[in-house]
């Protein structure tokens, strides 16, 4: 199978708007009151659930609010090899995949945490992280996961088959792609259910469909896979 490089800039970047809430009105509407608060409370804050729940697109909202509000953040994730120094220009710190930092990213982790809940100049900065199992279960050191867990933590549940379906449509209608039926019930039978690896597939459907002038089919699918 031929290795396919994605589109990029196709799909809308990540926003509250085109997250789907249900279920998870609790953690969704804590992150857009905190967002729209200029009295923000430093309280950290953790989301935590299984791959393919939506936790680094909400991280990713956060940060797209901010930085449109003119806010410097710091982000750290798995990919983050060799993370900066704290900056006290940072607005808010942000720690995506918590359970995959190696030792390095976790004492950057560490760091970061400390400086932000008790920096050197200025107020307490937020600390929003996201881990795919509850604080007390990550592989960690004891001092930052005792920290990730003693603000708010939400655990953010698997979507039913009716709102993966919902999310896969709304996605594509706001690529301005049509999904006939067909098409989505092969997706989700022949393809990875977590709405990571949904997303990645239909970036590449609506990159290879612009390529060739084709609409989005279960043979276009086909050719894609095989390469033609």
């Amino acid at each position: 199978m031929e290795q396919l490089v994605l589109d990029m800039g196709l799909a809308p970047p990540p926003s509250f708007n085109n997250y789907l809430a249900e279920p998870q009105h609790e953690a969704l509407s804590h992150l857009r009151l905190w967002v729209a608060n200029p009295q923000r409370s430093p309280v950290p804050t953790l989301l935590w659930g299984e791959g393919g729940v939506g936790k680094t697109h909400l991280l990713q909202a956060v940060r797209q609010a901010l930085l449109a509000h003119g806010a410097a953040v710091g982000w750290l994730d798995a990919q983050t090899l060799s993370p900066p120094a704290f900056s006290d220009h940072w607005s808010v710190v942000i720690l995506d995949d918590c359970h995959l930092y190696t030792a390095a990213q976790q004492a950057a982790a560490f760091n970061w945490f400390v400086h932000a809940q008790t920096p050197a100049t200025g107020t307490p900065r937020w600390v929003l992280a996201a881990a795919d199992r509850p604080p007390a279960d990550l592989p960690l050191r004891d001092d930052l996961r005792t920290r990730l867990g003693w603000g708010h933590v939400f655990q953010l549940q698997p979507l039913s088959e009716a709102n993966r379906r919902r999310v896969l449509r709304q996605a594509a209608d706001d690529r301005g792609v049509f999904l006939s039926d067909d098409v989505m019930d092969f997706m989700l039978n022949r393809f990875p259910r977590d709405l990571g690896s949904l997303m990645a597939l239909l970036d590449q459907l609506d990159g290879y469909a612009l390529r060739t002038q084709r609409p989005i089919t279960i043979p276009l699918i086909r050719s894609m896979l095989e390469g033609s």
